[in-house]
């Protein structure tokens, strides 16, 4: 990895495109660091710290709801709204027409999705003011104060979305999960200070740490395994004359990433397990959302199942997109490709659909088994946040897909070299 990033830095444009993403995410960072005018900060702080659903939010955003900035609300809004559009792709058949009309589709529904993001922004925004009360705002009395407070978190929101998009377009690609990444990673320092703090007043033990920390690695280096883990589809391609010349004859490989979907399912299944705790803030004094802390908010087994059985569904959903065996038999059929033993058509498409559900199966039951088995080893240690699960398959993936991006750009950047 530190080998790619350093000979991408050798490279004048890519390191103009590494720059302009270290630009986005300072900008970034310096918004969940300015307050939004009229609220209570300390009031808010204790309200985070003691409630999960929020300290949750919190890592999500870098620490900005703690501190009620104009990022308080992170990236969620608009990971919860391409959950939706891209559930509403598969079920409604003008949205999937778009979809395969090629750039101009795809222009179409990420417009959508950046106005549904806005919305659910706002629509998050309200729920987490009233849940917070009338104390979270200085001078309560004044409506002004509460649209100015909601106003700014939307705005927030749009802008953390342009970011985003601006580090995909300019960038090295993976705007959204930077952000995320970046969010977790500024957090570490605060949490190993928090783990030390509890150490030295023997809140946790200091084997109970190195057994977390010594999990952490093994999780690091299964993921890093299975991510990078492949099933190779043999193809060969028939010859065939065209005027003077001969196409063809030559055989290749298809690969099948183990993990498909990367950290998406992670994203995803993450973002609706906290919708109960969102909806939850709407009545902070129900017997549901007592009900939902107790039992069944982070570091409790009814969530670990959730999250576990959430990862396994949108593992299938997602590689169903990033990999359709429909499409790649029919192209495979019309370049005079076919895999050996196996007829092109129907029975192709099945094949290939056969393996992906194998090998889907496999990645999905792995990623659910890292995310679940360390919710119950923090709750026997009393070690979470910087070493839980969901932030190290997150930080994983992410650095992994970044390399990836780094390493195609690269190759890219040469074949154009050749063929100037």
């Amino acid at each position: 990895m530190f080998k790619t990033i350093a000979n991408a830095w050798k490279m004048p444009d890519i390191r103009k495109k590494i720059l302009f993403t270290l630009l986005m995410l300072l900008v970034y960072r310096i918004g969940a660091y300015i307050p939004v005018p009229g609220t209570n900060i300390a009031f808010i702080q204790s309200q985070v710290a003691n409630y999960d659903v929020l300290e949750f939010l919190n890592l999500f955003s870098g620490g900005a709801l703690g501190n009620m900035t104009i990022f308080a609300l992170g990236i969620v809004p608009y990971v919860n709204a391409s959950i939706i559009m891209n559930l509403l792709t598969v079920a409604i058949p003008k949205l999937e027409r778009m979809a395969k009309e090629g750039d101009d589709g795809r222009k179409k529904i990420a417009s959508i999705t950046r106005y549904l993001g806005v919305i659910l922004g706002l629509v998050q925004a309200i729920g987490i003011l009233l849940g917070f009360g009338s104390q979270a705002v200085q001078n309560p009395d004044n409506p002004f104060d509460y649209i100015t407070i909601i106003i700014c978190l939307t705005a927030g929101t749009a802008l953390i979305m342009w970011i985003g998009e601006r580090i995909t377009e300019r960038g090295i690609g993976n705007g959204i999960s930077l952000l995320i990444f970046i969010s977790i990673i500024s957090r570490v320092p605060a949490m190993i200070q928090d783990i030390i703090t509890k150490v030295d007043l023997g809140t946790i033990t200091f084997w109970s740490v190195l057994i977390v920390a010594a999990l952490a690695f093994v999780i690091i280096l299964g993921i890093t395994f299975v991510d990078l883990g492949e099933r190779r589809i043999p193809v060969q391609y028939a010859k065939r004359v065209v005027g003077r010349k001969m196409y063809g004859g030559q055989s290749t490989h298809i690969p099948m990433k183990v993990n498909q979907s990367g950290v998406m399912p992670l994203i995803f299944a993450v973002t609706i397990l906290m919708l109960p705790g969102m909806i939850g803030q709407f009545w902070p004094e129900s017997g549901f959302y007592l009900w939902y802390q107790q039992y069944a908010g982070p570091n409790t087994w009814i969530y670990a199942v959730v999250y576990a059985l959430l990862i396994l569904f949108f593992s299938y959903f997602y590689s169903q997109i990033a990999f359709n065996p429909v499409d790649v038999s029919k192209n495979l059929q019309q370049n005079g490709g076919f895999i050996p033993g196996i007829r092109p058509g129907k029975p192709t498409s099945d094949y290939l659909a056969k393996i992906l559900s194998r090998i889907t199966l496999f990645g999905a039951i792995f990623l659910a088994l890292v995310a679940a088995v360390p919710t119950f080893i923090t709750g026997l240690t009393g070690v979470a946040s910087v070493f839980g699960a969901t932030s190290l398959l997150i930080m994983v993936n992410v650095a992994l897909e970044t390399t990836k991006q780094l390493e195609a750009q690269m190759m890219m950047r040469h074949y154009k070299g050749f063929l100037n």
